[in-house]
């Protein structure tokens, strides 16, 4: 038998226990960032620490999921038109050469996309983004993060915010 690599608690991550994006649903503001898109079945949030603006992170807002494939074909849809919304609005500010959409969990389990813009200058053209890159950078200085979150929001529209 082969040595158990995940955490020992991963069972109850998966089903929900102590999930922080649980806790913070429905919140404007969080210790990673502003809601730009507060939606049926999504939030997005623009993230005050990030070395390529732009960098958002949409979630599941309707309880805890830990996998798309847990969704229902309208929940499904809802999800990923939010999620494509704000997308859509970070294209159109930042003008990356590429978006890059990590549905991942392997941390924390709860049904999350990043949405990672890519510009023709980043630290990793053409491969995935180092992570300690993202988790090393230094936080936006509040007032142009704040112009940004009101940019954004005034793209997205109604949903916005």
């Amino acid at each position: 038998m082969k040595t158990r690599t995940w955490p020992d608690d991963w069972d109850e991550r998966l089903a929900g226990a102590a999930c922080p994006m649980c806790a913070n649903q429905g919140e404007e503001a969080t210790e990673f960032g502003l809601r730009i898109l507060n939606g049926r079945f999504a939030d997005v949030a623009l993230q005050r620490v990030t070395p390529l603006q732009g960098y958002a992170v949409g979630i599941w807002n309707r309880g805890h999921v830990a996998e798309p494939t847990d969704l229902d074909e309208t929940a499904a849809a809802g999800y990923w038109s939010e999620v494509l919304d704000a997308a859509r609005a970070i294209k159109e500010l930042f003008a990356p050469a590429k978006l890059n959409f990590l549905t991942l969990g392997n941390s924390v389990p709860h049904l999350h996309t990043h949405i990672l813009p890519r510009y023709l200058d980043d630290p990793a053209p053409g491969r995935p983004l180092p992570w300690d890159l993202i988790e090393t950078a230094p936080p936006l200085p509040d007032g142009p993060f704040r112009r940004q979150v009101d940019d954004l929001r005034a793209l997205i529209g109604p949903r916005g915010h």
